[in-house]
């Protein structure tokens, strides 16, 4: 029987409210970490924002710009008064200055590796490309880190099914090339507003192991 804590994590599936809460360049400034949160990150126009805001139900959580490197903080929204949900800025390709994107990096970097209550984080990769080396990457150094990490795919209403499987799988075999066990994945698309519901109960499953956690059971 689950418990009135893993009860109101249950009801997190249903997105009831979504806040801003702060932006920063320094994750210590990040808000008490006593809620379970997970972060969002992908190579420049992923299309990370227009997931987020389709993952929280909501048109303008997240800024969405056809201009890559819109996103240049570390982003808090804190959803149903339970759990945060994190927007970082993108690496890879940004028509930004070589320092500026070593600062995002390096931003980004320190948060992921010193966040205690990071609890995933969901790596964005275009569907209607075949495996880049930035994604590929960035997640070894994931890797190297320890920090958990679940792959989205997004844009899949841009592809034939067809493709999108293909691209998806040519993905996943050359992680295999690195990892015994691959990690979850979903494919999006913000459009059809699909994956939708696999990752809000994905993220509940986390939340409630993060209760269990909390109370030392």
């Amino acid at each position: 029987m689950l418990s009135s804590t893993d009860r109101h994590f249950e009801a997190i599936m249903i997105i009831q409210s979504a806040t801003y809460i702060i932006s920063n360049t320094d994750w210590r400034k990040s808000p008490p970490p006593d809620k379970p949160e997970y972060a969002f990150i992908g190579r420049s126009n992923v299309g990370k924002s227009t997931l987020i805001n389709m993952l929280t139900d909501r048109t303008r959580l997240a800024k969405v710009s056809g201009t890559p490197g819109k996103t240049q903080t570390i982003n808090h929204f804190l959803i149903n008064e339970a759990w945060y949900l994190v927007d970082l800025p993108g690496y890879g390709f940004a028509k930004v200055a070589r320092q500026q994107r070593e600062q995002w990096s390096k931003m980004s970097g320190e948060y992921l590796r010193n966040r205690s209550n990071l609890g995933c984080v969901f790596v964005l990769l275009d569907s209607r490309l075949t495996p880049q080396e930035a994604d590929l990457s960035f997640i070894r150094q994931l890797g190297e880190w320890e920090v958990p990490f679940s792959l989205v795919f997004t844009k899949s209403d841009k592809n034939t099914q067809l493709v999108t499987s293909r691209n998806v799988k040519a993905f996943l075999n050359k992680l295999k090339e690195d990892w015994e066990f691959l990690p979850p994945h979903f494919v999006t698309s913000a459009v059809k507003r699909s994956g939708r519901e696999a990752l809000l109960e994905y993220i509940g499953e986390l939340n409630i192991r993060f209760g269990a956690i909390a109370r030392g059971s």
